[in-house]
């Protein structure tokens, strides 16, 4: 699942929890699944923003000189305006693309 072509909003839209826990008949089961879907995402999209902008890595210590790379800026800001990790496992969990299993429901 790709977070750059999510149709996730890029601020808060309020949500209907007894209808999104309907899926899972818990409420803090369904946060919790978000949540580690989340996490999932934001650890992505972290190791995609440090592989980009290692390319920009400079092997000097000087601190005189800091150069400003506009493709650098040009990267940074494109992440800033993605949706946040949250709204876009929110988003995939209403559509349905989030696979989760409870093995403690499975047992019984």
């Amino acid at each position: 699942m790709d977070y750059r072509k999510t149709k996730a909003p890029n601020n808060t839209v309020t949500r209907d929890l007894t209808r999104m826990a309907e899926e899972t008949g818990n409420v803090y089961e369904t946060v919790r699944i978000i949540a580690k879907r989340a996490n999932q995402i934001s650890v992505e999209m972290k190791k995609d923003l440090e592989k980009k902008l290692q390319e920009f890595a400079t092997n000097n210590d000087n601190l005189e000189e800091v150069f400003e790379n506009r493709e650098q800026i040009e990267i940074s800001r494109y992440y800033e305006k993605l949706p946040k990790p949250v709204l876009i496992a929110t988003q995939e969990f209403l559509e349905g693309r989030v696979y989760y299993k409870n093995p403690t429901k499975e047992k019984l």
